[in-house]
C-alpha cells in the first residue's frame, strides 16, 4: 500500500504559464492538493543566459519546495525543463517532473507530415529539442518558430482579460508560410492560455503537454492519498506584480506569498 502523503503537488514556472497545466492535473488527480510558484521577477526566461538561468531556477525551486513541503515538483516550463532538469534532480529531495515540447504526439497526429513548433527562442534552439526531433520526427518536416512575444500576451491576458491581437497574429504568421502545415506544438506552457485568441487561416491541430504532465505525475506518485489536505497556496518572486492575484484566483489559488525575500 502506498503510504499517505502530506504535501502538495508543486507547479513551477517563470510566470503564469504553468497555470495552463492545472486543469489537466485536476482532471487526472482530482484529490491532489496543488501549490503554485513562479519566478516572475526574472520573466521572461527564454531570453536569459543559460548558466545564469540554471543557478536561478535551482535557487528558486529549492525555496519553493521548502516553503510548500511539496511531495513532487512539476517544472511546468519548457525552457527550464530543457535546461535545468538534471541540476534540479541533483539538488532537490523530491521527484521532479519536467515539461518537453510534444513533438512525439504531434508527429503521430499530422496528416500532411508538416508540423510547427511554436516555442520561446531558448526552447526552439535547444539541443534537447534537436534530439526530440531526431528521435520522433525525422520523417516529418518541422517548422520552428520563436514566439517570445506570446509570453507577455499570456501574462497580460490573465492580468487584465485582454490581449493585443496584432502581436499574436504577427507571432503566428511564420507558421502559415508553410501551406501544408496542419499541426502545431505549443512548446511553452504560456501558449495554451492564448489558444482561444489564435486565428489560423485553416484547420490546425494544437498539441500541448498538459495531459502528458498529469499522467507522469500520477505515475510518480503511485495512486496517492493524502493524510491531510493542505490548503492551496501560491508563491512568487514578485508577489506585488499587477494582475498576479487575479491570475492565481482564476485557477483557484490565493494571493501569492513572497518568495526569496
Amino acid at each position: 500500500m502506498v503510504p499517505p502523503l502530506n504535501g502538495p503537488v508543486l507547479i513551477f514556472d517563470s510566470g503564469v504559464g504553468g497555470l495552463s497545466v492545472v486543469r489537466a492535473l485536476r482532471e487526472r488527480l482530482p484529490d491532489a492538493p496543488l501549490a503554485y510558484a513562479c519566478d516572475n521577477a526574472a520573466l521572461p526566461y527564454g531570453t536569459k543566459e543559460d548558466g545564469w538561468l540554471v543557478a536561478r531556477i535551482v535557487m528558486v525551486c529549492r525555496a519553493a519546495v521548502a516553503a510548500s513541503g511539496a511531495e513532487v515538483l512539476v517544472v511546468a516550463c519548457n525552457t527550464a525543463s530543457t535546461l535545468a532538469l538534471d541540476a534540479l534532480r541533483a539538488a532537490l529531495p523530491v521527484p521532479v517532473v519536467g515539461t518537453v515540447p510534444a513533438i512525439k504526439p504531434a508527429a503521430a497526429l499530422t496528416a500532411s507530415g508538416v508540423i510547427g513548433l511554436l516555442a520561446t527562442s531558448a526552447t526552439v534552439c535547444r539541443p534537447y529539442t534537436d534530439r526530440l526531433i531526431e528521435d520522433f520526427a525525422t520523417h516529418r518536416t518541422v517548422v520552428r518558430v520563436a514566439g517570445d512575444a506570446l509570453v507577455g500576451q499570456a501574462e497580460q491576458l490573465l492580468a487584465t482579460g485582454s490581449v493585443n491581437a496584432a502581436v499574436i497574429e504577427a507571432a503566428l504568421a511564420p507558421l502559415w508560410r508553410q501551406p501544408e502545415l496542419d499541426t502545431v506544438v505549443l512548446g511553452c506552457t504560456h501558449f495554451p492560455l492564448l489558444r482561444d485568441h489564435f486565428r489560423p487561416p485553416r484547420a490546425i491541430t494544437w498539441v500541448d503537454s498538459g495531459a502528458a504532465i498529469a499522467r507522469r505525475v500520477d505515475q510518480v506518485l503511485g495512486t496517492p492519498h493524502w493524510a491531510l489536505t493542505p490548503p492551496a497556496m501560491a508563491w512568487a518572486t514578485d508577489a506585488e506584480r499587477a494582475g498576479l492575484v487575479a491570475a492565481c484566483r482564476t485557477f483557484g489559488f490565493p494571493p501569492p506569498l513572497s518568495l526569496l525575500t
